[in-house]
């Protein structure tokens, strides 16, 4: 039986999850709606983005209840196959946004504003710091490898909110027409290299989403 201690960190741990599956829930239906109303790309494919972070939270949710039950349990199918399923939509996500790309440089195409870019990353970056500082803590306390690396995973997410933040900033001073362009291209390496890293621990490797993987 677990201790009563590692048993409350666990649930502290399965709660910061399910805050992580319903924020972006909310922060991709207000993204898209407002990156489609203000025809901004990046911010629409933020929105996406948020919608397979979703797909990613729900395995590291699964995840939690299972090591709950049975701390010695090996990975469940159901967390491959998560894995698997929210790599594809990272990739496709990443050749949906290059697609986006080639169509607005094609029509020189420009978002109305991107003030609601700069709003919705700014919230984005201080909740998702708040989140991995919680995740790191907990897995540091816990010796959780996946804890550890969903926190690392957290911070990719501070990362496309910068982009945003930073790409949505230099359109509205400036009106610099690829900034979106720029912005966007940004989101797609950040997808690319989420999508393989859901792969590789799919593949049986526990990955911080910065390079470091260790073989189970």
């Amino acid at each position: 039986m677990m201790e009563l201690q590692e048993q409350k960190l666990y649930k502290r741990a399965y709660l910061l999850s399910l805050f992580t599956i319903f924020y972006n829930v909310i922060e991709g239906l207000v993204s898209m709606f407002f990156g489609y109303e203000d025809e901004t790309l990046v911010l629409f494919g933020f929105g996406m983005d948020s919608f397979i972070e979703v797909l990613s939270g729900l395995g590291i949710a699964i995840m939690i209840l299972r090591i709950r039950r049975n701390p010695s349990s090996s990975k469940s199918d159901f967390e491959i196959k998560a894995l698997k399923i929210t790599g594809t939509a990272f990739y496709l996500l990443s050749l949906g946004l290059l697609a986006g790309i080639v169509m607005n440089l094609i029509s020189h195409h420009k978002p109305e504003t991107t003030l609601w870019g700069v709003i919705i990353s700014a919230v984005s970056i201080l909740v998702m710091f708040w989140l991995m500082t919680a995740k790191k803590n907990v897995g540091k306390e816990l010796g959780s490898l996946p804890i550890l690396a969903d926190a690392n995973c957290t911070k990719i997410c501070i990362y496309m909110s910068v982009v945003l933040l930073v790409s949505s900033l230099i359109y509205e001073w400036t009106g610099f027409a690829y900034a979106d362009v720029i912005g966007t291209a940004g989101l797609i390496y950040f997808s690319f290299t989420e999508g393989k890293e859901a792969f590789e621990k799919a593949e049986g490797k526990e990955c911080s989403c910065s390079g470091d993987c260790t073989n189970k």
